[in-house]
């Protein structure tokens, strides 16, 4: 696996390196002691999928209060989506194409928001979690706050669910 650092602190791609042969190709995608030796956690205790019929659907932008900070290793498994992670103590966010394709991987740390836009229908996400989700410390941004000015790719039309537009903004 190759870690590519995003310019956020403890945020990486995760690009597996493919092997090719006539039958196709193997790449290994998560690797416990690889994370480790880089300072990132390597516990997966919830492994979840985010299927989406639509494309333009955004979700997001989400994360767990303390004590229930998740770090999330997130994978697009079918279609093509903008991921997006959220440095929320300093104000920063990154992004990333992922793919079925490409099959890049988005490491994102503990106390990090992170969201989605959907860019082709049908596509599906996969989420390898660190901690047990708890409703009780569920959050959120809104995915327009201006004072983070994420720059989401247009789309014809915007699925968006009614708890995601009430988020609140940053400020």
């Amino acid at each position: 696996m190759i870690f590519r650092p995003t310019g956020l602190p403890g945020c990486y791609v995760v690009e597996p390196e493919r092997h090719h042969d006539e039958r196709g190709y193997f790449a290994r995608t998560f690797a416990a002691d690889e994370f480790e030796r880089r300072g990132l956690n390597p516990n997966v205790s919830e492994v979840s999928t985010s299927g989406n019929s639509k494309a333009g659907t955004l979700r997001g932008l989400h994360f767990q209060t303390a004590p229930h900070e998740e770090a999330k290793l997130v994978r697009c498994t079918r279609g093509r989506v903008f991921d997006v992670a959220v440095d929320v103590g300093r104000r920063r966010w990154t992004a990333v194409e992922l793919s079925q394709e490409n099959g890049l991987g988005l490491y994102i740390p503990e106390g990090f928001a992170h969201g989605f836009l959907t860019l082709e229908p049908e596509s599906e996400l996969l989420y390898q979690i660190s901690v047990p989700y708890a409703p009780d410390a569920a959050g959120g941004i809104r995915w327009d706050d201006p004072s983070l000015a994420i720059d989401w790719p247009a789309v014809p039309t915007l699925t968006i669910s009614d708890r995601d537009r009430r988020l609140p903004t940053l400020r």
